[in-house]
């Protein structure tokens, strides 16, 4: 990989040399590949690639981390301490204090039966938090500057009194408590509403420029790593297939991989078709000897078998693992403008399949008992998608799972479907209702059962609603869904945990599809799902709304999603609809402050070409040097 700066250089806060990890078997395979780089003080690198790519691997190896059937093998110096070839006791002693690690979930990092401050404190070694007057004010410092506050009352709290963005700030405070000089961000706002998700970049860009640390920063993310990255690294199957300047490599990518996860990534300043990526990451005891992405690339030439493509130098600090890269940086290859618009917004309005009224939700035995939704209005047209956005706690899903029927307690106001008034317990409604309503979970890995097989799981829906009767029509019937969407027929054997996330997703819309629903009520099924699967389980939603005449309810947190697939937003705040209207009207022309601040804090990919031929693109920077989000 190209370094920052010259190898060798004492410049270097991190210097990675030969990085590989692998596998003890039998006969052992590398799931990390000879990876090189090196950062200094302030710079960023941001690491990206699909789930399983080898992202984290390599993130946990600069730790000094491996699980006990793997091996460290090349040379990780952070601020001049060996990470791969020092002793477990020297590991230890070396993280936190030289080098810290961020992870994706803070609830799993954070001890629940802990107080904060007794965290922050045993974090720097005291055993008694607060201990000494210098352990305070390094505290209160750390935590003004995460944009926490720094009282007692604050310190005294237990993490499950904190939302999803203050969690993070205090693992990010964490992480910095005693100096470190490298820390590595492991998926930290993956799951986050934009909302937050801005705020906690802008904390993680302040603590890099202020600390003046090297940090490497792991996410499937493009928009993301755009706002916060100097350099991007790509990896593939183990492998970093390309790397070169944040800019360049968002409007210049010179690896098929690279510009299809490019292609994958929705906008929200622009509506156009995403594309998924064909096909399934290799297996690494499977790789053969030719480039990893050659089942997949539609580049593919009889050379690309033979032998692991070398880095070829494509621009200034800019290089690709790839034999054709003058077609990839060709104008007319995968560039996003050029796909056109996804589908067209109908011009008719049907009076609607399903709407409610003047609703009010509460979390108690009576309507005004901790309310969370007050007055809302709700119009679902036949074959239409409306989007219902907003903050984490805005009340989306509670009216979801009331639509659905699945919300136990207070429900005011009216639900109509089909022309008829509709009870609000699944309980209560009729069997034909409770069939053409379906409700996709946000949460593929628990949704299913994993004691049943996925043929199981597809089937039970015909056999409650007695759609499909006998067992070889059944199975007949589960192909024909497995096929919808996408999945071998062979799949009806395996079990969910045999299944990638994407994989799994799909199998819980052939769940949904299985009763022949009018209504499929999605819910933020893509908010975990990298951007090449989220492509490819948006282009399903649209293709079964053509084959199906489908209507969506689609929750989400992400703009740019809403801008590939919606009809109409809705917008709530606090569980009051603040904007609603045709997405085009409401994305284009917001006018309820809300709305501006979500579309505010939408990260935006740069336009393709903004980057001039020798990889200056200054007008795709801002100040610091990093892709400026939107506003």
């Amino acid at each position: 990989m190209t370094d920052e700066m010259p190898a060798g250089t004492d410049d270097h806060v991190l210097d990675v040399r030969g990085l590989t990890v692998t596998v003890d078997a039998r006969e052992p395979y590398d799931i990390v590949r000879e990876v090189d780089f090196g950062l200094r003080a302030g710079g960023v690198l941001g690491l990206v690639g699909e789930s399983g790519s080898g992202k984290t691997t390599l993130a946990l190896s600069l730790l000094g981390f491996a699980r006990d059937n793997l091996t460290l093998s090349g040379s990780v110096k952070v601020a001049g301490v060996e990470m791969v070839t020092a002793t477990e006791s020297a590991r230890r002693s070396a993280r936190g204090r030289v080098i810290s690690y961020v992870p994706q979930d803070p609830m799993s990092a954070l001890n629940p039966a802990l107080r904060i401050g007794t965290q922050l404190a045993e974090t720097m070694g005291e055993s008694r938090w607060l201990r000494r007057a210098a352990d305070w004010d390094r505290i209160r410092h750390l935590l003004e500057r995460v944009k926490l506050p720094a009282t007692k009352e604050f310190l005294r709290r237990f993490p499950h009194q904190l939302s999803g963005g203050q969690l993070q700030r205090v693992t990010i405070a964490m992480a910095m408590l005693n100096r470190p000089k490298a820390i590595v961000f492991d998926e930290p706002t993956t799951g986050l509403d934009v909302t937050t998700q801005a705020a906690v970049l802008d904390t993680i860009r302040d603590v890099i420029a202020e600390e003046g640390v090297a940090a490497v920063y792991v996410t499937h993310d493009l928009t993301v790593v755009g706002t916060i990255a100097t350099r991007i690294a790509v990896m593939y199957s183990g492998l970093v297939v390309e790397d070169g300047p944040a800019d360049e490599m968002l409007t210049a990518s010179a690896h098929p991989y690279a510009r299809r996860l490019i292609l994958a990534t929705p906008t929200v300043d622009q509506r156009r078709k995403l594309v998924g990526i064909a096909g399934t990451p290799l297996n690494p005891k499977e790789r053969g000897t030719g480039c990893p992405f050659a089942a997949r690339c539609d580049l593919v030439v009889d050379e690309c078998l033979v032998a692991t493509p070398e880095p070829v130098a494509v621009g200034l600090r800019h290089t690709s693992r790839c034999r054709r890269t003058d077609v990839v940086l060709a104008a007319s290859y995968a560039r996003p403008e050029d796909t056109g618009p996804q589908w067209t917004p109908p011009e008719h309005r049907e009076p609607g399949l399903l709407f409610v009224r003047n609703v009010d939700i509460s979390y108690g035995r009576r309507y005004d008992e901790n309310r969370v939704l007050f007055g809302v209005d709700l119009t679902v047209r036949e074959g239409e998608c409306v989007a219902l956005v907003g903050e984490s706690g805005s009340g989306k899903t509670t009216l979801a799972r009331a639509v659905s029927g699945l919300h136990k307690e207070a429900v005011d106001g009216r639900l109509h479907y089909d022309g008829q008034r509709m009870p609000w317990p699944s309980g209560s409604r009729t069997k034909v209702a409770r069939r053409e309503i379906q409700y996709i979970f946000q949460n593929p890995y628990g949704s299913l059962n994993p004691r049943h097989t996925i043929g199981r799981i597809i089937t039970r829906p015909l056999e409650t609603f007695g759609i499909v009767k006998g067992a070889a029509r059944q199975r007949e019937e589960v192909r024909r869904l497995l096929a919808q969407v996408s999945l071998p027929a062979d799949y009806e054997t395996r079990y969910p945990a045999q299944l990638s996330g994407g994989e799994r997703q799909r199998v819980a819309i052939a769940r949904a599809l299985a009763a022949r629903p009018r209504v499929l009520i999605c819910d933020e099924i893509t908010s975990a799902l990298d951007v090449s699967i989220q492509a490819s389980v948006l282009e399903l939603l649209v293709k079964l709304r053509v084959e199906e005449n489908l209507s969506l309810l689609f929750i989400t947190h992400h703009i740019g999603v809403v801008r590939a697939i919606a009809d109409s937003v809705v917008v709530l705040q606090n569980g009051v609809v603040v904007e609603a209207g045709s997405a085009d009207q409401v994305l284009e022309s917001p006018q309820h402050p809300y709305t501006e601040m979500l579309l505010r804090d939408t990260l935006v990919m740069p336009e393709a070409g903004s980057v001039d031929a020798d990889g200056s693109g200054a007008d795709s920077l801002n100040a610091g040097g990093t892709p400026a989000a939107r506003g």
